[in-house]
């Protein structure tokens, strides 16, 4: 590796690592917010929380925007981990659904190729 690529992926490396320091800080704030503003329980499952097990309380964002955070907390809910994670894998399969070329063009899963069959079978 020649010096200017190692320069080059020290800097990366750096560049990483500070953003990755202004996320948890910037998550560490709304979500501090968050547990003094709502009761420690999962929006989804209705789970409660304390002691060690807060820390698998996250905040959700509900226009998956995450620099939206207003002080009243109306961006926000509390989902453990789990429901979080299930409401982002829910989120990206709708928009999967969404821009697929399936969807716009033709049938879908939901499609039944069946439908109109006794019109075809009908001889004129």
């Amino acid at each position: 590796m020649s010096g200017t690529d190692k320069k080059s992926h020290e800097y990366r490396d750096r560049l990483v690592a500070e953003m990755r320091k202004e996320e948890q800080q910037r998550q560490s704030g709304y979500r501090e917010q968050a547990l003094k503003l709502f009761p420690h329980v999962c929006g989804r499952c209705s789970r409660e929380f304390e002691g060690q097990k807060m820390r698998e309380l996250t905040v959700h964002h509900v226009d998956h925007n995450h620099d939206n955070n207003p002080p009243d907390g109306s961006n926000w809910e509390l989902l453990c981990l789990y429901c979080h994670d299930h409401e982002h894998s829910r989120g990206i399969q709708e928009q999967r659904d969404e821009e697929s070329p399936a969807r716009q063009e033709g049938p879908t899963l939901a499609h039944s190729p069946f439908a109109d069959l006794s019109k075809r079978l009908k001889h004129p």
